[in-house]
């Protein structure tokens, strides 16, 4: 088998700075846990990490990138917030596994998470 073109390739960024990943705002979560299971499912996507993304009131806070090919046909950045469980993260990996945003449907699972960027509070 092939090895996955970058043109197929998601990525997942995951905020962790000052509220996303922090203990103090969220003493009951593993946030090493998770990222580790994030990375662990992401398969052939690419997870990375990144500072404050400044949707603070939705820590934690993930945002999967269409591949390059579903970007040109139109798909855009989807931000998930508050994703503090394993379901949750479950959902992203599974998604991310049938191809992510502009291929394959957001899972039911994750809709109460989605938030609008550009209306979101920054800060």
């Amino acid at each position: 088998m092939a090895p996955p073109s970058r043109d197929d390739t998601c990525t997942l960024t995951v905020c962790r700075d000052c509220c996303c990943g922090s203990p103090d705002k969220h003493p009951d979560v593993d946030h090493d846990a998770h990222l580790a299971a994030l990375r662990a499912g992401a398969g052939r996507h690419r997870v990375r990490v990144s500072e404050c993304l400044s949707v603070c009131e939705r820590s934690n806070v993930l945002v999967v990138q269409p591949c390059p090919a579903a970007r040109r046909r139109g798909a855009r950045p989807v931000y998930l917030g508050d994703v503090l469980d394993g379901d949750a993260l479950d959902a992203v990996t599974s998604w991310l596994a049938a191809g992510g945003p502009g291929v394959a449907a957001m899972p039911d699972r994750l809709h109460p998470h989605h938030f609008d960027r550009s209306a979101a509070e920054v800060g």
